[in-house]
């Protein structure tokens, strides 16, 4: 009586090869597609980092340009002077690095009904960090009507 055992079962030498191969091909194409997926996620990382730079330094410049605005106000209500144009001197702390520039303009004096005269003065503050025309520069520009 011959036994047929399940555990020497003969296997075709060419299927074998076959199998290993797609295995093989298999590995191949979802190493690539990882790759591909990986590479994809660090350039999202890469723009979000440099547009949240980009953001941080549009802030700074705008808190530039604030504090350009209060300094005319200031000379326009306490020192009762008006300068054309005036660079100010270098900020510190997270504004060191940006130049802000300060314009006032008067116009008037006019007259209320009442008699009482007046001047409107414009004043154009603006702050700006890098060189003009790269990836790094920055501007923010504001303005403030005052009259006194």
């Amino acid at each position: 009586m011959f036994h047929k055992s399940s555990k020497h079962r003969i296997h075709n030498p060419v299927s074998v090869r076959i199998q290993r191969g797609i295995s093989i091909v298999t590995a191949i194409f979802l190493i690539v597609v990882l790759a591909a997926l990986g590479a994809a996620m660090m350039t999202f990382s890469t723009v979000q980092q440099i547009t949240s730079a980009e953001d941080v330094q549009g802030a700074r410049a705008y808190q530039g340009a604030r504090t350009g605005v209060e300094w005319g106000a200031y000379k326009v209500l306490i020192d009762s002077s008006c300068a054309a144009s005036t660079a100010l001197p270098a900020l510190g702390g997270a504004l060191a690095g940006f130049s802000v520039t300060v314009t006032c303009s008067s116009s008037g004096p006019y007259t209320e009904a009442a008699g009482t005269p007046f001047s409107i003065y414009l004043i154009t503050s603006t702050a700006t960090s890098g060189t003009v025309g790269t990836v790094s520069y920055v501007e923010r520009q504001l303005q403030t009507t005052i009259t006194k």
